[in-house]
């Protein structure tokens, strides 16, 4: 692996498809972490209040839905006291239609109420979305040495996902019923205040037992789903190394940890199952207990003359459409506390600074550019590695229009003079110009705008062949990226595609050979027409006749354009106006080829085991 290589391991922190799975499991894996402190969720007010007149919409049809719900038990007593016990035709009709119209209006109602509050979550969760991603797009590699990536795409999925639940049906649940729950209790005790005070008895009775087996089968589903996490992810990290494993031998030993780990976790999901089991049975048991004995007392009271039949029917539905409350509140509650976990944690991303951001009044760079790249006594230590500095007092001077090859074994700094420039990290020490201006005092947008960048494995996209060239300059015309892709040898292999430039390349462009690849990577850089070209090991992996062809678009690439070379290959070396040879962080040679073989230091050595390693 190369310098270039391994930093970017390291700075991407690249995991497995297992160890991804096994990342992923643990952190989307049905459940996360609550938070009690519901004030989290104020941070969600800027995004609602930006669509306040779906919120009024559908508070009003809310306090709608729950009048006409309560309505209709007033509707059913007048069924059965007027309609059935009265006997007349006409009280029987009147009493069904106001039972009708009350049905209707809570139908109406419940479809406005649900149209204006989801409406209102996805035009929120949208809105959290587009600014997390946005966000995010601002921070420097330096934030993910510290946040992974994978929980950073969690948090805008898994948490983003919670958001919605919330926004979109959760607040309403929880608003209506309790609305519902005290318009209910307010009219039970109204219609009968002993047997609403006899219920309020009994609810404690029945609510304790879910409280306190509910806790314990919520803690168990947990355990379980953490076990089969881990098991899942064991299989996959094994799968991913499938043949480490059959080279040792150890297909046995992978079987039976992994059945031991499904084993557990089948444990802890029949314990849930028997926790869930005696709470469903206790919990109907008290229920029914209860609803029967209000029944009876009810029962008698209308037998001895105390209560019509019909009020005794509204106060059943009132009970169970309060009780039915309490327990929906009890499940958005969790809900809620769900919500304000992931709203902390979305928070926490949104309110990370980048370190690398323009100052406030910065340094307008000269135009025309003239190329000109300056290090001035650099030192740079990637952070998490403060005792290991990539590079040491490093001073390099590079003139416009000139091509400086940078060479000298793996972790000698090379790549990261180009992190540097790019401004992805700003040095500890000493100062970077471009064009003589500092670039700590200089816009990085305007900076990385005079840059154009072909790495050893370039990064190209889903899309179509034009995608990718004009991802270098979104307002380049399709002339200017047909010139780019002929100068880049990029125009016969493209237009050889079934659909030429609009063919789909595929993921990561995996349906383009390395060379094209390549090849499509210059054509980006090029009609980026920035006036300096970072090249870092573009032809390393390539086979001789990919590399004839790249290194041609290359030297066509560098004509006229400050250009700075990482190479291993002499070929590469050969072409460059200057060599620049590094070691541990610092120049320790410069000078032309044929200078530095005739010294006899380090490049005399590497220019020998290239040499030596060309002619096997």
């Amino acid at each position: 692996m190369t310098d270039t290589q391994s930093e970017q391991a390291i700075i991407d922190g690249r995991p497995g498809a297992g160890a991804a799975l096994l990342t992923t499991l643990r952190e989307d894996g049905a459940r996360r972490a609550k938070s009690r402190d519901v004030r989290n969720l104020s941070n969600l007010l800027p995004f609602m209040m930006a669509h306040w007149a779906y919120g009024v919409g559908a508070f009003f049809f809310l306090v709608i839905s729950v009048g006409a719900t309560l309505g209709v038990t007033g509707a059913a007593k007048s069924v059965v006291d007027e309609g059935f016990l009265a006997g007349g035709d006409a009280q029987l009709n009147w009493a069904f239609i106001g039972l009708g119209a009350v049905a209707l209006t809570l139908a109406v109602s419940t479809a406005f109420r649900f149209y204006f509050i989801t409406r209102l979550g996805e035009r929120v969760v949208a809105d959290v979305r587009k600014a997390l991603y946005s966000h995010i797009l601002t921070l420097d590699p330096a934030f993910f040495l510290k946040t992974r990536t994978g929980e950073v795409l969690s948090r805008m999925t898994t948490d983003i996902t919670l958001i919605e639940t919330l926004v979109s049906s959760s607040i309403s649940i929880a608003l209506r019923n309790a609305f519902m729950l005290v318009g209910a209790t307010i009219m039970l005790a109204h219609v009968s205040w002993k047997l609403t005070l006899f219920v309020m008895l009994l609810g404690p009775l029945v609510i304790l037992p879910m409280f306190i087996i509910g806790r314990r089968v919520r803690k168990l589903s947990t355990q379980a789903q953490d076990s089969f996490a881990e098991a899942v992810g064991y299989a996959g990290e094994s799968l991913d190394a499938l043949e480490t494993v059959q080279a040792f031998g150890r297909e046995k030993y992978a079987t039976n940890r992994f059945g031991a780990a499904v084993e557990y976790a089948f444990g802890r999901s029949m314990a849930r199952i028997h926790a869930r089991a005696t709470m469903t049975l206790l919990v109907m048991s008290l229920i029914f207990g209860g609803v029967t004995l209000i029944l009876w007392v009810g029962a008698r009271a209308v037998v001895a003359g105390d209560m019509t039949a019909g009020t005794l029917l509204q106060f059943v539905i009132l009970s169970v459409m309060a009780a039915s409350s309490v327990g929906m509140l009890g499940e958005t509650w969790g809900d809620v506390q769900k919500a304000s976990g992931a709203m902390q944690r979305i928070s926490e991303l949104l309110a990370s600074e980048p370190n690398i951001a323009a100052p406030a009044l910065p340094v307008v760079l000269p135009e025309p550019s003239r190329g000109e790249v300056s290090f001035e006594n650099v030192t740079f230590a990637y952070p998490g590695r403060p005792d290991l500095p990539a590079l040491k007092g490093l001073t390099l001077n590079v003139k416009p229009g000139e091509t400086v090859a940078l060479v000298g074994p793996s972790g000698a700094g090379k790549s990261t003079v180009f992190r540097l420039l790019l401004r992805f990290y700003d040095p500890q020490s000493g100062t970077i110009r471009l064009d003589g201006v500092d670039l700590k005092q200089a816009d990085p947008g305007a900076v990385r705008r005079r840059l154009a960048l072909v790495a050893q494995d370039s990064s190209l996209f889903s899309g179509s062949a034009m995608d990718n060239i004009r991802f270098g300059r979104e307002e380049a015309t399709d002339a200017e990226i047909l010139a780019a892709a002929a100068q880049a040898e990029a125009h016969g292999f493209i237009s050889a595609l079934p659909e030429g430039y609009a063919s789909a390349v595929g993921e990561r462009a995996k349906t383009l050979s390395g060379g094209q690849k390549q090849r499509l990577a210059i054509a980006r850089a090029l009609v980026r027409e920035a006036p300096i070209l970072l090249l870092d090991e573009a032809t390393s992996a390539l086979d001789a006749e990919n590399e004839r062809l790249v290194q041609k678009a290359l030297d066509e690439a560098m004509d006229g354009r400050t250009t700075l070379v990482i190479a291993h290959r002499l070929a590469t070396v050969l072409r460059a106006d200057r060599i620049v040879v590094m070691d541990d962080g610092r120049v320790v040679e410069e000078g032309t080829h044929e200078q530095l073989v005739a010294k006899g230091g380090l490049y005399a050595k590497l220019a020998g085991l290239q040499f030596a390693a060309n002619a096997a």
